[in-house]
């Protein structure tokens, strides 16, 4: 079966949660959310696009550039709606210790009924880790190591860790297990290779063309063959193209969890306005509303 979800980034928080309210109804599968913590007023970072086409013009974090919390947005979301997933594409994950990741994903996914699908990635803006205090030369390591601490929090069990960037004593995050999908983000062969070894599913950076898409889609998965990994693994593959039999070929091709920029059809003067622009490509996209969960 396959699935369209809307990707948005630098939009206030109450119109993504109108927007959320919106899709939820129309039948779109997720709303996955962009984020940084701030913006750093000078910047000589570059994104790793690797050549795949950026939906956004210029500098990702601007002057003009609105900055949300997605976990404070998603909750808020999770109150309004019913079924629509509450993904993160991508939540900077070396920003932050561990364990108050996990306290904030935890509740999240139960408040959500489950429907949380974190996405992560070791970031790119270094002077976005210069001013939270974070040697950006470790990213990678961190997030390797946060991802093996929170999915000890996840389990509901005690524990502890001695690692290279984390050390503490047992403790216990939550009385029950929550299950998190990781999904890992990043178009680079270390990035790819990260999600195949460590990852529930992969989300890609940027737009990329189909044959990008599908390349990456088909490394992974010789990755993961190569490693003896089993079980279910999502790619979820942003696409510029809405048109039916353009669509139809990437699910031809085994990609059949699509993603869509929601802000090239959210817009209008008014809240009505917009909700007809989204049902109009939700209508060309052949998705439709489904029974709430």
């Amino acid at each position: 079966m396959s699935s369209v979800g809307l990707s948005a980034y630098g939009m206030t928080g109450t119109d993504l949660v109108e927007l959320a309210e919106c899709a939820d109804k129309l039948g779109f599968d997720a709303l996955w959310l962009g984020e940084h913590v701030l913006r750093p007023l000078t910047q000589n970072s570059s994104h790793p696009s690797n050549g795949t086409t950026q939906h956004h013009a210029g500098p990702l974090v601007d002057e003009d550039t609105e900055l949300t919390d997605p976990w404070v947005v998603h909750a808020m979301i999770a109150a309004v709606t019913t079924r629509i997933k509450l993904g993160t594409a991508v939540y900077v994950l070396p920003l932050r210790h561990p364990l108050q990741t996990a306290r904030t994903t935890i509740t999240v996914q139960e408040v959500s009924g489950g429907r949380v699908l974190f996405g992560v990635g070791a970031g790119w803006l270094e002077e976005e880790f210069d001013a939270l205090g974070i040697p950006f030369r470790t990213r990678v390591s961190r997030t390797e190591e946060c991802i093996e601490i929170l999915r000890k929090a996840w389990s509901g069990k005690p524990f502890s860790h001695e690692g290279k960037h984390f050390r503490f004593e047992s403790v216990q995050l939550h009385l029950r297990s929550v299950d998190v999908p990781v999904i890992l983000g990043g178009n680079g062969p270390q990035a790819v290779a990260r999600a195949a070894r460590l990852g529930d599913g992969w989300f890609t950076s940027g737009t990329p063309s189909f044959d990008e898409s599908l390349r990456l889609v088909r490394e992974i998965g010789r990755l993961r063959d190569d490693a003896g990994k089993a079980g279910p693994f999502k790619c979820y593959v942003r696409v510029a193209t809405t048109a039916p039999d353009e669509l139809e070929r990437y699910r031809d091709h085994g990609m059949s969890d699509l993603v869509i920029w929601a802000d090239a059809f959210w817009e209008g003067r008014t809240l009505d306005e917009r909700r007809d622009r989204l049902a109009a490509l939700a209508e060309r996209m052949g998705v439709t509303p489904v029974p709430a969960q």
